[in-house]
């Protein structure tokens, strides 16, 4: 379907986090780094997983596929923003928006969704360890992160095909630094009556479903860890998921709420497109025990090797 046969827009003007000239070429430098962060942060992630053998678990299974689902995330928004800051007019296509909502929605959804995998991965290896290994099987894995995908990719087909009957007349700059629904359906000459249906109906399932299945997971973790009678025995459990508390936090602390003004709804955004995916492998690192020692062998490692070459020369 082309652009022609839909609205009579043929490109979009990105409006930006800020109108101001003096701040392009800081935001420029603060989110290039941020992104470098990002990108070494979460690949790092899955290279470590990938080479640790006893890092081969359902749960770093569940963590390496959400590093890739928040590097992509990320790669989606950042460097079409980056672009942004250090030229005039900040323009993209119409193709090329809906392109970037189409994966934006794909990956933030499929992130609602891993999190609440990785949730019941928890509940499973704390209240029922004894059958562990045959619940969390590898082929139920495949399907949960499968799964996780389909739920993304479905409900961003139904989210961009809405958009796609959408007509955009004369307005054609969005107030914002991607292209997100909510701010191209206010650009809208047409009804928008289809769109919000299917944006209630799928937030419904994509943000209840997934917070139901955390919220219960971590109320039957809590019961099963307050009935652990030793306290060594709580801490060891409570250590197996507080990584993915920490992160679940995050995750929705810094979703944006209810603001007054378009203005601060972009700014508040901005937390969870670029500093979320951000944190993830951050959080993994710090508190994650298994992965702190495998990063340590890594490190010490490379510095034998180093040691051994600078001795040799």
């Amino acid at each position: 379907m082309t652009a022609e046969n839909h609205s009579t827009v043929t490109k979009f003007i990105l409006a930006g986090l800020t109108k101001k000239p003096e701040l392009q070429l800081l935001l420029f430098f603060l989110f290039l780094g941020i992104y470098v962060v990002t990108v070494v942060g979460n690949l790092g992630m899955i290279t470590l997983i990938g080479l640790r053998a006893h890092l081969h678990t359902p749960m770093y299974y569940f963590l390496s596929s959400l590093s890739f689902i928040d590097l992509c995330h990320s790669t989606v928004i950042t460097p079409k923003m980056l672009v942004n800051f250090v030229t005039e007019r900040n323009f993209i296509s119409y193709q090329a928006c809906m392109t970037q909502l189409y994966f934006f929605l794909v990956f933030v959804i499929s992130e609602c969704h891993m999190l609440a995998a990785m949730a019941y991965d928890r509940y499973v290896a704390i209240c029922n360890p004894l059958l562990y290994n045959v619940t969390m099987s590898y082929q139920v894995c495949s399907g949960m992160v499968v799964g996780v995908y389909i739920m993304g990719l479905t409900g961003s087909t139904a989210h961009t095909g809405c958009m796609l009957r959408v007509l955009f007349c004369k307005a054609y700059r969005i107030n914002h630094y991607f292209c997100d629904l909510f701010p191209l359906l206010e650009l809208s000459c047409s009804s928008t009556y289809i769109n919000e249906v299917v944006v209630l109906c799928f937030s419904a399932f994509n943000i209840l479903a997934p917070s139901l299945t955390i919220l219960s997971s971590y109320a039957f973790i809590l019961s099963t860890i307050l009935r652990i009678r030793s306290t060594e025995g709580r801490s060891k459990a409570f250590s197996t998921c507080s990584s993915h508390i920490t992160a679940v936090a995050a995750f929705m602390y810094l979703q944006p709420s209810s603001v007054s003004s378009i203005d601060k709804g972009k700014v508040s955004s901005v937390f969870y497109t670029i500093i979320v995916p951000t944190l993830n492998p951050l959080i993994y690192s710090l508190w994650d025990k298994d992965v702190k020692v495998a990063l340590n062998k890594i490190l010490e490692k490379k510095r034998k090797g180093v040691f051994c070459l600078s001795k040799n020369l």
